[in-house]
């Protein structure tokens, strides 16, 4: 008798091509800049929350001046642009983005260092340089070892922790200008404020820092004191934006919203943090529009029960699926 013939396994469906160019209707990317382009690219891949739809045309690149020639094609041909550090503070929408995202990463991340001047790259991410600075004995940056982003985003927001922010140790900031200049600003042509620095319209492209020398195993030692605290009071493991909300004056995002009982609450893929309430995790393949439900439903509870409206730290980016 003869054997039963197997049934026939389903065929994988194969993966689209990548797209080799921009989408119809967009001027054609100039090439020789200096740099990676890619088409469509999915930016959960480039966001620390691991979500987002596609950007038209993404682009790391390879230079200064190719930041320059890519943020001057995008104003010719009146094409909207954005710049990505490592994605932290940021959420993209499901239908991603319309337009040219600038990476600043690889190739815009050297670092170098003599009689106390650093000088880097914005491309280098924060935990880096906080490790680096401190292995070779010096401080003024060490603490800002958990910060979940890239040199030019804490210029830029003037990032700190542990009582250390940039705007108290940098010199100068090597910035894209509205007019489409590379400069180097001065640190006292800088407006800094608590998280903010004041140089909307510019594109930080690197820094140079004063730090201190001081020895390297007592701060290689507070560093991981740190770190230690970080994973007990965050969810450090798992992919989020960071702080969702700002903190009021009086009180935090993150006690009100556990004293309306939501840690834990989940919509989708998302999940307010169990650990620490002013998180909202994707705790598997969530979508942009499974947090900001959960933002709207924190934000309505805590008005509710505090009368206080939370404001978003995040940034909301791109567009609607």
């Amino acid at each position: 008798m003869a054997a039963p013939k197997k049934k026939a396994e389903p065929r994988a469906r194969k993966a689209e091509p990548a797209p080799k160019g921009p989408p119809k209707g967009m001027a054609a990317f100039p090439e020789g800049l200096g740099g990676a382009v890619k088409y469509s690219e999915p930016l959960l891949r480039h966001t620390t929350y691991r979500i987002g739809g596609p950007a038209a045309v993404h682009f790391t690149p390879a230079t200064n001046e190719a930041a320059a020639g890519a943020v001057a094609w995008a104003r010719e041909h009146k094409i909207p642009y954005l710049v990505l550090g490592l994605g932290s503070n940021v959420l993209i929408r499901d239908g991603g983005f319309h337009g040219l995202v600038i990476k600043i990463g690889k190739g815009l991340d050297a670092v170098s260092h003599r009689a106390g001047t650093w000088k880097v790259g914005a491309g280098l991410p924060l935990p880096l340089l906080a490790r680096k600075t401190a292995e070779e004995g010096y401080a003024g940056v060490h603490r800002l070892i958990g910060v979940p982003g890239s040199v030019g985003g804490g210029v830029f927001m003037n990032a700190g922790a542990h009582g250390q922010d940039i705007a108290s140790v940098l010199i100068s900031a090597t910035v894209l200008d509205p007019k489409g200049k590379i400069v180097d600003k001065p640190r006292k042509e800088i407006a800094f404020t608590y998280r903010r620095s004041g140089l909307e319209g510019n594109i930080v492209l690197g820094c140079a820092l004063r730090l201190d020398q001081e020895e390297a195993e007592r701060l290689k030692s507070e560093q991981s004191m740190l770190l230690r605290k970080r994973r007990e009071g965050t969810p450090f493991d798992q992919p989020c934006c960071g702080s969702v909300f700002k903190n009021p004056e009086e009180t935090t995002a993150g006690r009100m919203i556990d004293r309306c009982g939501l840690k834990g609450r989940r919509v989708g893929g998302a999940e307010i943090s169990k650990t620490h309430a002013n998180y909202i995790v994707n705790v598997g393949n969530a979508s942009a529009d499974d947090v900001l439900k959960l933002i709207d439903i924190a934000r309505t509870a805590v008005f509710k029960e505090f009368g206080i409206e939370l404001e978003l730290e995040v940034k909301v980016l791109g567009e609607p699926k």
